[in-house]
């Protein structure tokens, strides 16, 4: 398929590291060439970003119980295995059912582990999380094997269905809410979650196109971006931002954090750790403002009004970003960032 000169094939042709601004890298490279499918759960890589020092903030207790709410493909949660008594709880979620299908391939037969197909913001209708836990570990945004696997649709740099869901097993396609939400909508949703400037030119491409062919393929909908004067910024491609906002609108990322973060803070027990990985300037901004909200201290400033200082259930540890050898062995780990807090009493 062509747009005015820009074919499907060119509009893939642009660098991995711009495929999803934002996202949650655990993969250098696909382990095999990018064609569509449903590949087994073993089919990529993965590298965790911030390994050591995310479990290392987690200040781990060999018979404490901890949550790993973004379990993905386990880098993070063998770490943390690795390093608990035969005592210890270790509790996985993930809303990605290929995730999931890796976890219990990988600690079936280890009693210390519970495993649960869910977002990390419902951790508190989990019996095995009422007990009260010593630390939460939350990797936020979407995987590298999600973007480098075609068929789930996140990345434009190999065609594959217009999807973009972390859990395929509920929500709505992006293809099929393209097809029916208003101009006004979509630009909405790509100036909110991907601050795209062109997003209303986009937004009435969108509307336009589908009149005459659904949008239904990656490709597709990058090559239509492409066309719309106004969107080539460098070296990213002109479709990164619109990718990105579909991504976080079509899952809610930014509510699933809100209601994570609130049900971690209840969940940890006093000393406990909370530690955060963001991708995303929006996601990191709501983790620091949430540990802001809950560290005590008082708000306002020269000019306004100076509120009661409040309880602090929340003491700020650290925030951390990838050294160098890490960036340059991960280049997508750029943008991380982590964030640690520990439950006060």
């Amino acid at each position: 398929m062509r747009f005015a000169g820009t074919t499907v094939a060119g509009a893939a042709a642009y660098a991995v590291a711009d495929v999803a601004a934002g996202a949650r890298t655990k993969v250098e490279q696909p382990a095999v060439a990018a064609t569509e499918g449903s590949p087994d759960v073993n089919t990529y890589s993965h590298q965790p970003v911030l390994l050591e020092e995310a479990v290392a903030a987690l200040a781990l207790r060999p018979d404490g119980r901890y949550l790993d709410g973004t379990f993905g493909r386990g880098g993070h949660a063998r770490l943390v295995l690795s390093r608990l008594g035969p005592t210890a709880r270790l509790l996985l979620m993930d809303r990605d059912r290929q995730a999931i299908d890796e976890a219990e391939r990988a600690f079936a037969a280890d009693a210390r582990v519970a495993i649960r197909h869910a977002p990390f913001s419902t951790m508190a209708e989990w019996d095995e999380v009422r007990a009260g836990l010593d630390g939460v570990l939350l990797d936020l945004g979407v995987s590298s094997p999600q973007i480098d696997d075609p068929s789930r649709g996140f990345s434009f740099q190999a065609d594959g269905p217009l999807d973009m869901r972390m859990d395929r097993s509920r929500g709505e396609p992006v293809a099929s809410w393209l097809m029916r939400a208003t101009d006004a909508e979509i630009a909405d949703v790509l100036w909110r979650f991907g601050d795209e400037r062109r997003s209303r030119a986009i937004a009435r491409a969108i509307v336009a196109q589908r009149q005459q062919q659904p949008l239904e393929r990656t490709a597709q909908l990058a090559a239509l971006v492409a066309t719309v004067p106004g969107t080539r910024d460098g070296h990213k491609h002109p479709a990164t931002r619109t990718f990105q906002a579909l991504r976080i609108f079509i899952n809610d990322e930014l509510g699933e954090v809100t209601r994570g973060l609130d049900a971690a803070m209840a969940a940890l027990k006093p000393g406990g750790r909370l530690a955060v990985i963001s991708f995303h300037s929006l996601e990191d901004r709501l983790v620091k403002q949430f540990i802001a909200a809950h560290d005590g201290r008082a708000t306002g400033g020269r000019r306004l009004p100076v509120a009661v200082a409040r309880p602090a259930l929340l003491r700020p540890i650290a925030r951390i970003m990838p050294g160098e050898a890490e960036l340059a062995a991960n280049p997508r780990a750029r943008s991380a960032v982590l964030r640690v807090a520990e439950r006060q009493p």
